[in-house]
C-alpha cells in the first residue's frame, strides 16, 4: 500500500475510533504532503513523501532539544510521540555500522583522499542512504573517513 493511501485510511480509522491524538498527528502529515502537491502540481510518490517526512523529523527533533533546553519537558514529549508516529512511515534505519560500511565504500568509490572533496562522497553516498540514515551521522562519519 502506498503511504498516502496508509495516510487515508489512517485518517478515516481515527476519526471513526475517535482517537483524537492519532488523528492530528495525520492530518499534519496529510497537510503537509498537500502543499507540496499544490504547490508544485504533481502527485507525490513515496520517496517524495519520505522526503517530506524525513523533513518534518527533523523539525519535530530540532524542537524537542529546544524544549529540552527551555525546560518544557511537556511539550518535548508531545513532539517526541509525533516523531513516533512520523517514523512509522519511514524505511527501517541503518545502523552506525553499516552507514559505516557504505561511507568507506564511497571514499574508496570516488577515490577522495581529503575534507575538501567531500562532495565526491556525498554525490555517490546520499542515494544509498536517503532516508535510512541520520544525515548528521553521515555527515561525521564521511569527515572521519577524509581525515576532516
Amino acid at each position: 500500500m502506498a503511504i498516502k493511501e496508509k495516510i487515508s485510511e489512517l485518517m478515516k480509522a481515527s476519526m471513526k475510533s475517535g482517537d483524537k491524538e492519532t488523528l492530528l498527528y495525520v492530518r499534519s502529515l496529510h497537510s503537509a504532503v498537500r502543499k507540496k502537491e499544490i504547490d508544485d502540481r504533481v502527485d507525490l510518490d513515496d520517496a517524495a513523501i519520505q522526503k517530506i517526512i524525513g523533513t518534518l523529523l527533523k523539525q519535530r527533533q530540532d524542537s524537542i532539544e529546544q524544549f529540552r533546553t527551555g525546560g518544557r519537558e511537556d511539550l518535548a514529549v508531545k513532539e517526541e510521540a509525533e516523531a513516533k508516529f512520523l517514523k512509522t512511515f519511514m524505511p527501517e534505519q541503518m545502523s552506525e555500522a553499516d552507514v559505516k560500511a557504505v561511507v568507506d565504500w564511497a571514499v574508496k568509490e570516488s577515490g577522495a583522499t581529503n575534507a575538501k572533496e567531500m562532495g565526491k562522497v556525498m554525490a555517490l553516498l546520499m542515494p544509498k542512504v536517503q532516508g535510512k540514515a541520520d544525515g548528521k551521522l553521515v555527515n561525521n562519519l564521511v569527515k572521519a573517513a577524509l581525515g576532516g
